[in-house]
């Protein structure tokens, strides 16, 4: 085996570790300077910054350098045999003399810091003058470390085998010393991380796992699909149609309501219905749709905005009955979700004319009062309904589904009403009713032979095209509706009971003096007279309620509480309007002992107005009672369609008196209005006139008597007396100016009224003598 270099004066042998002989100040045994930067005896080269880093740890100061060349030649040898020794990292080389390279100037050593354990530390040595690079002495080992920061501060660093050398067995290495300005420390460098080599797996089981995960995945959507479209189908197609189908309602064409010659009084007309689709509204543009259309269709802005502001609604209505001008302007502004949809509106042509019996419908197109109420099922008809599909844009899916019930239209009714008749009655009765300052006022017209109203009029009235704009208290039939009590003529039913039943005759007479007591009651004339003698009929010419009381004692009470009995009172007309009152009159059972006296002329009990039209027409029609008739019959389509005419059935008739006691009652109210009785007024030229005047007190309620209650001015009368044709009755509500008895309040209405209705129906005067009438006793 060759023997190693020596290391001469550089240091101790490769292997060894140095004693305690300090390395010499110059870092070479020649004096040679080491090279800038390496780990010999000479200062490092600085940082950029100016500061060198300081010495690792547990390093020793290099001894004096070997041969030239750094490495043993025969490590050099071995290194090249071996590939993975070559591979490995080079120890630090001690420095050897030498001159320093070119143009680098080695920098002196800084002495090495001595082991504890050493006794002496070099002492520090003058800053030599910069010098060649120092090769590493023959004997020794370089180490060469990775330095992760020499790229970046030195541009001309480029080999990475250049290592900084220290020798073995050297002590800790000395700390390094800022040879610039600055002050910092060095970095460590970093240390190379390992390699994990990369193996790769077999492609197959890749291309495998790869298969059954997207296998996986499709089956999870396979298993999906099979459940919507098989298990769940039909619960799932239900709730799309449900989301697609909406219901319209097709409401039904609402029938006419025309007087006895087709002349319309209610009709149906085009209108539309405003709707809204809440769904697809942006809630930017409610706001602009509530300022259209709430003052357009007189709504309230917050319930236009509550209804189109309605979540997971597709449909709501917002108004009903829309002309179509303002329909058509509504839907010129292109709101979206505002549409429109074609239905009816109920009109009254006549305005007022009527409206006490025709009544009116509200605005949901229900009948609310009048005859639009109580036969509400037949103007109405059946409404129907129709399902159509309903993209969420708001449109009708042509091709989609569409279920539809075709609506049934109202049927027609026909009253026995005439206009002309109508319109005069009631003028006749505005104009009473303000003239006397009455609470209100009815007139009715009646043919006595077949029972027909020809006339209903009331006041005040209201315009059922507008009723909101009237009190409510006017939206009943006070024809039907008000009991009042009849007063003097409900005398009448006492003459015809007493000329039936009790053996009075029209020529009876009677001592008749202004008041009469009956047990603890004191009963009197409408005005203090002397006492009279008064034949029966005058008796009823000059309404005498103590000659009826005289009168009434030849019957007993049951038969004039039959008598009323068979006129009707106490029992309804069977007229087809709301709130008919039946009246009151109690049977002779409950009576008081002094019941039946105000009961025979016409107080203590009450009926409503067409039950007096009807006591009446009995007595013109020869004693047979026809019951009142409104509705002539109803009809399909519209007015004068005859073909479809469907008339009502005959109002029932029964004999209530005979003919002869009627023709002696009718001869007897012809007495009244001559100019000896209390209804001269009523008198019309060429015609003879029957009737009588009523004057009843009203009840106060504060008192539970007569005293402060007002009073009711009424007449009941009929012409021609002797072929009577027409019944005119008339009821004044407490006058409170000019006279309040019937004779001079409502007479003169029943004169108008009866004239015109006579001219109307074209009714000519019989040209006969009425008979003469005798009053008084004697005379």
């Amino acid at each position: 085996m060759s023997k190693r270099p020596g290391g001469g004066t550089g240091g101790p042998p490769p292997g060894r570790r140095g004693g305690n002989t300090p390395r010499p100040s110059g870092g070479r045994a020649d004096g040679g300077a080491g090279r800038a930067g390496g780990k010999g005896g000479a200062s490092r080269r600085p940082a950029r910054t100016g500061i060198v880093p300081p010495p690792r740890k547990g390093t020793k100061p290099a001894g004096p350098a070997g041969p030239a060349g750094g490495k043993p030649a025969a490590q050099s040898a071995k290194d090249a045999k071996d590939p993975k020794e070559a591979k490995r990292p080079r120890e630090p080389k001690p420095s050897s003399g030498g001159a320093a390279p070119k143009g680098r100037a080695a920098k002196p050593a800084k002495p090495a810091k001595a082991e504890p354990a050493k006794p002496a530390k070099p002492p520090k040595a003058a800053k030599p003058p910069k010098a060649a690079k120092p090769k590493p002495a023959a004997g020794t080992r370089t180490t060469a470390k990775p330095n992760a920061n020499a790229s970046g501060r030195a541009g001309n660093r480029a080999s990475a085998g250049r290592a900084r050398s220290r020798q073995e067995g050297d002590g800790p290495r000395p700390p390094r010393r800022a040879t610039g300005s600055g002050s910092g420390r060095r970095p460590p460098p970093r240390r190379p991380i390992a390699r994990v080599p990369f193996r790769r797996r077999d492609p197959l089981k890749r291309l495998n796992i790869g298969l059954l995960v997207v296998a996986f995945v499709l089956s999870l959507f396979a298993g999906r699909l099979v459940q919507l479209q098989t298990i769940e189908s039909n619960r799932y197609t239900e709730k799309a149609m449900r989301q697609r189908l909406q219901r319209i309602d097709l409401p039904a064409v609402r029938g006419e309501i025309t007087d006895a010659q087709g002349n319309a009084l209610a009709m149906t007309v085009e209108a539309r219905a405003i709707f809204a689709d809440p769904f697809v509204i942006k809630p930017e543009r409610r706001q602009a749709i509530v300022s259209a259309l709430a003052p357009t269709l007189g709504l309230n802005p917050s319930s236009v905005m509550k209804a189109i502001s309605k979540p997971n609604s597709r449909f709501v209505y917002l108004a009903h009955g829309v002309r179509p001008d303002q329909a058509r302007l509504i839907m010129s502004w292109k709101f979206l979700g505002i549409g429109t949809l074609p239905e009816y509106r109920r009109e009254y042509p006549n305005k007022s004319l009527g409206a006490s019996v025709i009544g009116f419908v509200n605005g949901e197109g229900e009948g609310a009062a009048g005859l639009e109420h109580s036969m509400n099922g037949v103007l109405a008809g059946r409404p129907g309904w129709q399902r159509v599909e309903i993209s969420p844009e708001g449109q009708h899916i042509p091709m989609g589904e569409d279920q539809k019930r075709p609506s049934v239209p109202g049927r027609g009714v026909r009253l026995t009403l005439m206009r002309d008749m109508q319109f005069a009655a009631q003028q006749a009765i505005e104009k009473q009713v303000k003239a006397t300052g009455a609470r209100g006022g009815t007139v009715i017209v009646m043919d006595p032979r077949d029972g027909r109203l020809l006339a209903m009029a009331s006041a005040p009235g209201y315009d059922p095209g507008d009723y909101a704009r009237s009190a409510p208290g006017r939206w009943g039939s006070p024809l039907v509706q008000d009991a009042y009590e009849p007063g003097s003529t409900g005398k009448v039913v006492t003459a015809a009971a007493a000329l039936e039943k009790g053996g009075v005759t029209p020529q009876t007479v009677f001592d008749v003096p202004d008041r009469i007591r009956k047990y603890d009651t004191i009963f009197k004339d409408s005005h203090p007279h002397a006492p009279e003698r008064l034949t029966f009929e005058g008796v009823l010419a000059k309404s005498s309620n103590v000659g009826t009381i005289l009168a009434s004692e030849s019957i007993s009470s049951q038969q004039l509480y039959q008598t009323l009995r068979d006129f009707g009172f106490g029992q309804k007309t069977g007229l087809p309007l709301p709130g008919e009152t039946a009246g009151l009159l109690q049977p002779p059972a409950r009576w008081s002992g002094t019941d039946r006296y105000p009961i025979a002329f016409g107080q203590s009990m009450s009926v409503n107005a067409v039950q007096m039209a009807s006591v009446y027409a009995t007595i013109a029609n020869g004693g047979v009672r026809v019951a009142p008739t409104l509705v002539e019959g109803t009809f399909e389509g519209t007015a004068g369609e005859s073909e479809k005419f469907t008339p009502a059935a005959a109002p029932a008739r029964r004999q209530v008196i005979s003919a002869d006691t009627a023709r002696k009652i009718s001869d007897m109210l012809e007495g009244v209005t001559t100019d000896e009785g209390t209804a001269p007024s009523a008198q019309i030229p060429g015609y003879r006139v029957a009737g009588k005047t009523g004057t009843a007190e009203i009840p106060n309620p504060r008192c539970h008597c007569y005293k402060g209650g007002g009073y009711i001015a009424s007449f009941a009368g009929f012409a021609p007396a002797d072929d009577p044709r027409l019944v005119v009755q008339v009821v004044l509500q407490d006058p409170k100016r000019g006279s309040h008895y019937g004779g001079v309040a409502a007479a003169p209405v029943f004169k108008d009224v009866m004239t015109f209705a006579l001219q109307t129906q074209k009714i000519q005067p019989t040209g006969s003598r009425p008979p003469i009438a005798k009053i008084y006793a004697g005379g």
